[in-house]
């Protein structure tokens, strides 16, 4: 299947200059021209020229790969899926459960509640704004999540979502039948090995690990689409980090 390379260089709605020159020949650069307007707003129009170009590559039988600054471009991609006829299961990669609401974050960070808003839980301006379909919660597998906040992890326990703490659990257990999506933020690699992310948390899976794990979903032929997250580039002062995530991309995508 032929990839679509999707850049979106925004972190929630701030652009980020950095990420420009991730671009290559082919790929497709998300760039609204945005108005004024609440975060919320702000994001949304981003979202939806996400949503479009995600699903002109899918209805046209490419996978579409999502490389952008966060995790709530998650939505738009989403509902790119969604609106070329598909369904996926969701295996989400990630240090963090990105799955608070406004009642359960201690610091009211968008940024740690896209997961949530995919399933229909807390904010949902932007999941309405981009025309979105919630997510059944026993659609999503989340993988890691080692640095959950209480009220986070009372939610996850609480809810279908599949929680796979060991990522290594992903080379044994029967994986699902049907499309999948993999969400890969960066920051679920061992801080040692991939050190610049914006929220580290310690620990972590190895690169190697995470290689292995990549190679037996790529191999099932089921991967329809692929989001990343990336790296902090302004803390990537030898590019170790970049050339990393961007290997470990091309492995899901072989």
């Amino acid at each position: 299947m032929k990839k679509k390379h999707i850049l979106t260089p925004y972190f929630l709605d701030e652009v980020e200059e950095d990420m420009f020159d991730l671009a290559k020949p082919g790929w497709e650069v998300i760039q609204p021209l945005l108005a004024s307007g609440t975060k919320m707003e702000r994001m949304a129009a981003i979202y939806r020229s996400l949503r479009d170009a995600v699903a002109a590559a899918a209805a046209a039988g490419e996978k579409p790969v999502s490389v952008a600054g966060d995790c709530c471009t998650s939505i738009g991609v989403l509902a790119g899926l969604q609106q070329a006829g598909l369904e996926p299961t969701l295996i989400w990669f990630d240090a963090h459960g990105d799955f608070n609401t406004w009642e359960t974050s201690p610091s009211g960070f968008l940024g740690g509640m896209p997961l949530a808003m995919l399933v229909g839980l807390g904010e949902q301006s932007i999941v309405e704004g981009v025309g979105m379909k919630i997510m059944p919660e026993e659609k999503v597998i989340l993988t890691d999540a080692r640095d959950l906040d209480p009220g986070e992890r009372e939610a996850v326990a609480g809810s279908a979502v599949k929680h796979l703490t060991d990522v290594a659990e992903l080379l044994e257990n029967p994986l699902p039948e049907g499309p999948i999506w993999v969400h890969f933020d960066v920051d679920v690699l061992n801080t040692q090995e991939l050190p610049a992310v914006s929220y580290p948390a310690p620990g972590g899976p190895s690169a190697d690990l995470l290689r292995r794990v990549f190679k037996r979903l790529a191999s099932t032929g089921q991967i329809v689409a692929v989001s990343l997250s990336s790296w902090n580039d302004e803390l990537d002062e030898d590019g170790q980090s970049r050339e990393l995530s961007m290997e470990l991309l091309d492995l899901l995508l072989d």
